[in-house]
């Protein structure tokens, strides 16, 4: 198993854990929300901004199979309707 755990810099305060895959790999997972906050927070910006920020710079980075994986709370009838709608969860 990997031992050398990723992390997304500037986000401490939003790790949930860390999530184990088929194959035996490892990530460190962070609560996107949380992670938008410490943005808005921290870069003074509002949440729009900040979304498009993280989604674009932070979930977007790949680096690997230890890459840090991030979390957007869902309820089962929230994936329900995207797969209805066809849409990819990010």
């Amino acid at each position: 198993m990997e031992d050398n755990l990723l992390t997304a810099d500037g986000f401490d305060d939003a790790i949930l854990g860390v999530v184990e895959q088929a194959g035996g790999f490892r990530a460190v997972c962070y609560d996107s929300d949380k992670c938008i906050e410490i943005l808005m927070e921290t870069g003074n910006i509002d949440r729009s901004e900040a979304e498009d920020y993280f989604y674009y710079n932070t979930t977007s980075a790949f680096v690997g199979k230890t890459t840090p994986v991030f979390l957007n709370r869902m309820t089962k009838d929230e994936i329900d309707e995207m797969e209805d709608e066809n849409i990819e969860v990010e």
